[in-house]
């Protein structure tokens, strides 16, 4: 009888690696399908090509299809995940001939010292600042449909004066009393100042002029 104490069973680290591209038609359930005969595998996370629709249509017709433009895999032992890495990356997907991933090549990089929770807290950032910045494009359309709105309403507002003015102008040729001025324009007002009257033309011939006689008696004659 062995009374020996059992082994512990050595603790096993679980490894993540990164996907730096996502053929078009894979999805998570493909990936682990090609993933899993070369380990087991924990967690997948694929990020959708474009966030603000989950699907779109590539032709009329067709089922919806979900494209991802990255992705992270997390294998349960961490030396499986950089082996798995360095002999994936930059080969064939492969499979059989008629397979649409026959001539896609892996992407796939070991992320040495990375955990999943820092993953999770990546994501959480990028959906934090996903969110603000889909917050400031809301708030500058609204800006810019209420200066479009302040807009046509001043036209509508210019329009209408306009469209009185015509009017009453059509009136008045009618009565046969016209005015220069245009209705609704106010009057200018032309303010006048007193000026000093000019000087007449030969006012200086009738200036009476001092005889020559007394200006030769006051300063002498020369």
């Amino acid at each position: 009888m062995d009374l020996s104490k059992p082994k512990k069973k050595k603790h096993v680290s679980p490894g993540v690696c990164y996907l730096g591209r996502i053929p078009p038609r894979m999805d998570h359930k493909v990936v682990r399908h090609l993933l899993s005969p070369y380990g087991e595998l924990d967690k997948i996370y694929l990020v959708p090509r474009n966030p603000s629709s989950s699907a779109h249509r590539d032709r009329p017709g067709k089922r919806q299809l979900q494209s991802f433009s990255e992705g992270w895999v997390e294998f349960k032992d961490k030396r499986v995940a950089k082996r798995v890495a360095g002999m994936l990356n930059g080969e064939k997907i492969g499979g059989k001939k008629r397979s649409v991933f026959f001539h896609d090549l892996w992407n796939i990089k070991y992320l040495s010292k990375f955990k999943w929770d820092d993953l999770t807290g990546e994501i959480a950032y990028k959906n934090a600042e996903r969110e603000q910045k889909l917050a400031l494009e809301i708030s500058a359309a609204k800006k810019e449909q209420e200066f479009y709105l302040s807009k046509v309403d001043k036209s509508r507002k210019l329009n209408a004066i306009e469209e009185r003015i015509k009017k009453k102008r059509k009136v008045q040729e009618e009565s046969g009393t016209t005015n220069d001025v245009p209705v609704d324009q106010p009057l200018r007002v032309v303010r006048e100042f007193r000026q000093k009257s000019p000087v007449a033309d030969g006012a200086a011939e009738k200036k009476p002029s001092v005889s020559r006689d007394l200006l030769a008696g006051v300063f002498g004659s020369s």
